[in-house]
């Protein structure tokens, strides 16, 4: 039952969010819409969306969703992507959400506790991240950092914007275009475990990355060219 309210209720925020937006220039097609809830706004969508269903970088890829037909063929896209991430990264869970892709790095992978270095683990699993992202080119990347309780609001809030960015940083060394991504903190606000003990807390401890269509690959699979 609660899944199903869920889900009704982001039908329902996309459904306001889009009769908005026709009001204020007409009817609009498909790839308009997937533009008024995809680049641009695709975040701020995912922050009220993933308010909604407990998570951010998941709600940033419903937000970006486009559906029919050309969300299907950006859907089959986002498969083969994601069967390379399974394949390369060992140390993330790589999930298929809707027409996009959701990694889950756990932070003890990338970092120290209380810092935001990069450790050289990290950076194998972020070099073989960044040849995929580099190979398909026509995304957008949300990069999440996310800690435990632990500690107060001033230490955590900035420790997990620097966690995102420092992903970013790196990735962008590796050449992946800066200007794909998109980094932003959450602090304890969305904890995915028991932050009561010490494995729960170590799971809240992790990155978080949504990739999904941009404006061009929206357009291509319109085209049926994908």
């Amino acid at each position: 039952m609660k899944s199903i309210k869920i889900n009704l209720s982001i039908i329902a925020v996309i459904a306001v969010l889009l009769s908005s937006c026709a009001g204020t220039g007409g009817g609009m097609n498909k790839t308009t819409k997937g533009g008024v809830i995809g680049a641009g706004s695709g975040a701020v969508v995912g922050g009220v969306v993933g308010r909604i269903a407990g998570n951010t970088a998941a709600g940033a890829i419903i937000g970006a969703a486009v559906g029919g037909t050309t969300g299907a063929l950006i859907g089959r896209r986002m498969d083969k992507q994601a069967e390379e991430l399974r394949r390369d990264l060992e140390g993330a869970n790589v999930e298929r959400v809707g027409e996009g892709i959701k990694i889950t790095f756990d932070s003890g992978i990338l970092y120290a506790v209380n810092s935001a270095e990069l450790q050289a683990s990290a950076k194998t699993e972020l070099t073989q991240l960044a040849e995929t992202l580099k190979k398909y080119p026509d995304t957008n990347i949300l990069i999440e950092g996310h800690t435990d309780n632990t500690g107060n609001r001033s230490i955590n809030q900035p420790l997990s914007e620097r966690r995102a960015q420092s992903v970013s940083s790196y990735l962008s060394g590796m050449g992946v275009d800066r200007g794909r991504m998109t980094t932003t903190g959450y602090a304890d606000d969305q904890p995915i475990a028991d932050n009561s003990t010490e494995a729960g807390r170590r799971q809240n401890r992790r990155v978080e990355i949504a990739i999904f269509a941009n404006e061009k690959m929206k357009k291509a699979a319109e085209r049926g060219d994908l």
